[in-house]
């Protein structure tokens, strides 16, 4: 079981009304299981294991796991693997 705990670059509030939606509706999939596949989920290398699921076409999380800890980064378009 995981716990989950975001930095301040995460900002859920700068998403357009249907991006949200589709975030919350993520959220219930990632909060139970933040490798279903449904999220297809990636990992990539930037000095530790990055991932980043989709939530749509175009808009992407970015977390990390710590121990039981799933940091999640950052969200937004494919720009955001350049942050």
């Amino acid at each position: 079981m995981y716990r989950y705990r975001a930095t301040e670059a995460f900002c859920f509030y700068r998403l357009s009304d249907p991006q949200k939606e589709s975030t919350r509706r993520a959220w219930e999939i990632f909060k139970r299981d933040p490798f279903d596949p449904r999220l297809r989920t990636l990992d990539f290398h930037y000095g530790r294991i990055i991932y980043a699921v989709e939530i749509e076409a175009d808009l992407r999380a970015v977390f990390y796991i710590d121990g039981d800890l799933v940091i999640t980064v950052d969200i937004g378009t494919h720009d955001v693997y350049k942050r």
